[in-house]
């Protein structure tokens, strides 16, 4: 199946003037690929849950370059009037820096590796391209959380991706604690698209990558979806990684302890899934937050 058996089918409306029913998802998580064999453990997992955990993905040493290298970009006082950069509403402190692998050659070097990008193609079945890349930075005591949401029902809508053949790595430079924002999920609940109320406005991302308010699930159906499948946390020690599907329920909690919580989020996209005009928004968003390089990671 490809983007171009989607360009003008909407199988997942949503931003509606009135609530519908959840809908049924019809594809996998873990695609086929020509001579990928069969599914191992881990990938039978991801299919069944939406999501897996590679754990000591980066050696120590690797982490602590990576740390410097966020930390670089973050104290860089020049890029602060950059748009890709995005600040807490409350503190200004960096949030996070977008098309991250533009700006740091170790980061694009990182992407590339087999351990990342390989895992995106074997998830997805197919080359992949980067859709979107940033740092995330929650501090301590003022790092805000995001609300339960489906990062897919956002992608659809305003940036035209017709179907869920998407993958997102977030990659741990800190802890993943118990108690420091650390990410929740539904296990299982990427089977499941909820359509979300209300239009979208015009440059509605200079306000939802700090605070979304519209593309969230109604209480009903987050109420319905915890019921079914649970909740769990991602934690972890610092160079793990976490994959989850681009359908599965999650959000994360205000970090109001002292320990800082930073990852490296890339969203991985099947070549055979490219955008297509948005679905349920006025116009595109900007090519750093949904990018339109469709061309594939390198070997």
């Amino acid at each position: 199946m490809t983007a171009n058996d989607t360009r003008t089918e909407d199988r997942y409306p949503t931003r509606l003037a009135r609530a519908a029913e959840p809908i049924v998802r019809g594809e996998p998580a873990v695609w086929p690929s020509a001579g990928g064999g069969p599914p191992d453990a881990a990938l039978a997992a991801h299919e069944a849950r939406g999501y897996s955990v590679v754990e000591d993905l980066l050696d120590p040493s690797e982490v602590e370059e990576f740390l410097r290298e966020v930390r670089r970009l973050t104290e860089d006082r020049a890029l602060r009037a950059d748009e890709r950069v995005v600040v807490e509403k409350e503190s200004a402190e960096v949030r996070s820096i977008f098309a991250v692998h533009e700006l740091s050659p170790a980061i694009g070097d990182l992407i590339r590796d087999p351990r990342v990008a390989g895992r995106a193609r074997r998830l997805l079945g197919s080359e992949v391209y980067v859709h979107q890349s940033r740092v995330n930075y929650m501090p301590g005591f003022t790092g805000t959380g995001f609300y339960w949401h489906s990062d897919f029902e956002t992608w659809h809508a305003e940036d035209g991706m017709p179907l869920p053949r998407a993958v997102s790595m977030s990659l741990a430079l800190t802890d993943n604690l118990p108690y420091n924002g650390g990410l929740l999920l539904m296990p299982g609940s990427h089977r499941t698209f909820v359509p979300c109320l209300g239009a979208t406005p015009a440059d509605h991302y200079r306000e939802s990558l700090r605070d979304q308010r519209v593309g969230v699930p109604s209480r009903k159906d987050i109420t319905r979806l915890a019921e079914a499948h649970g909740i769990e946390q991602f934690t972890g020690t610092a160079g793990s990684a976490l994959w989850f599907d681009a359908n599965t329920m999650h959000g994360s909690g205000n970090n109001i302890t002292p320990f800082p919580r930073s990852n490296i989020f890339v969203v991985f996209n099947s070549v055979e899934n490219t955008l297509v005009e948005p679905f349920a928004a006025p116009g595109p968003r900007p090519s750093f937050i949904a990018s339109r390089d469709f061309t594939p990671v390198p070997h």
